[in-house]
């Protein structure tokens, strides 16, 4: 009875030995057998256990804000630890790993092309990150478009308009544009309204009433206070400037058009005229 569980027990290694060492051949230089197959699962597996704790354990303490700018870096470098590892393990397996870069290479070249604005994206996200130009609630403007920033990751940038329109901008456009971020120094920026008024209005009253519509706003600061500026003599009209700060750049366009209600209102009360291009014509009438 000893003997037919030992020739059994023979049978079943032998079996899974014969499995484990089965080799698939791609080529004449690239094969692996299931045993290498196994190992390299295995290390893949380990690799992403530790890689888990290892995140878990720096971002234990790490506030929250960071907390997710690292992880959105970290993400990026566990892939590229992944490959390292993938790689060693296969050479470990004994796989020709050169035969197979060599095998590929045209594939890989085409695919390089392809993910190139990809990888600028990524590498630009990395910047981003570790820079801080950019943070989460910032109010940017890019190529013309201003938004609050939502959220900032590895490939693209999510940010808000004013009109509550999403922008979602690939994170290389911040290394090929200028990039104007309005809130870098604080929430609160400077604003201004301009206007013209005719030649022989009194320019006194108009810095008063300009002042009067700031002061009497809700959303226009105190501190700093407003200020006007007599900004040039135009062809057809005197111009002034007036400055203004908000401590939220999303409401400007709406309190520059009440500004203006309020500054034409004053206007019309105090016989100020706001005024208009003119053009003579002079025709000429040929007698012959």
């Amino acid at each position: 009875m000893q003997d037919k569980l030992e020739q059994v027990a023979d049978t079943i290694f032998e079996e899974a030995n014969s499995i484990l060492n089965y080799t698939f051949t791609f080529s004449e230089e690239i094969s692996i057998s299931f045993k290498g197959l196994l190992s390299v699962a295995i290390a893949i597996i380990i690799t992403a256990f530790v890689l888990k704790l290892v995140r878990r354990f720096i971002t234990r303490k790490i506030p929250e804000n960071d907390k997710v700018k690292f992880v959105s870096v970290f993400s990026y470098i566990r892939w590229v630890i992944f490959i390292a590892i993938f790689l060693i393990a296969m050479d470990a397996s004994g796989v020709n790993v050169t035969a197979l870069f060599a095998a590929s290479a045209v594939l890989l070249i085409g695919v390089g092309l392809a993910l190139q604005t990809l990888f600028q994206d990524i590498i630009s996200g990395i910047f981003i990150l570790v820079d801080q130009s950019v943070h989460v609630g910032d109010t940017i403007e890019l190529e013309g478009k201003v938004g609050r920033v939502l959220d900032i990751r590895l490939r693209t940038t999510r940010a808000v308009t004013i009109d509550n329109k999403v922008l979602v901008i690939p994170n290389h456009l911040y290394l090929t544009n200028i990039l104007f971020n309005w809130t870098e120094n604080g929430s609160e920026t400077r604003e201004s309204v301009n206007i013209g008024v005719a030649y022989g209005s009194d320019v006194v009253l108009v810095k008063q009433l300009l002042l009067e519509s700031a002061k009497n706003h809700k959303k226009v600061l105190i501190s700093p206070v407003p200020k006007v500026l007599f900004t040039d003599f135009a062809d057809s009209s005197l111009n002034f400037q007036l400055v203004f700060t908000l401590n939220d750049s999303f409401e400007t366009r709406f309190v520059q058009s009440d500004l203006r209600f309020e500054i034409d209102k004053k206007f019309r009360e105090h016989n100020i005229t706001i005024p208009f291009p003119q053009r003579d014509v002079h025709i000429f009438q040929n007698k012959s």
